[in-house]
């Protein structure tokens, strides 16, 4: 008896994957703005509170947006 796979892997370039690729980056991007614009929102004091500074804002939107 004889059987073959009808499962098949994508190779080449996939419409689909393309899009997922483009919403997942484009979320990734909307997320770290919306961390970099509230953490600015905050004074100088409420940033010390929580432990960190002005200068640590960008690094915690693009570490925060990478996970």
């Amino acid at each position: 008896m004889s059987t073959f796979s009808t499962n098949r892997t994508a190779v080449g370039f996939s419409f689909a994957a393309a899009i997922t690729r483009f919403v997942n980056t484009l979320t990734i991007w909307n997320d770290a703005r919306i961390t970099r614009k509230s953490l600015s929102k905050l004074s100088s004091r409420e940033l010390d509170d929580i432990g960190l500074s002005r200068g640590d804002i960008d690094m915690i939107a693009t570490r925060s947006a990478r996970f």
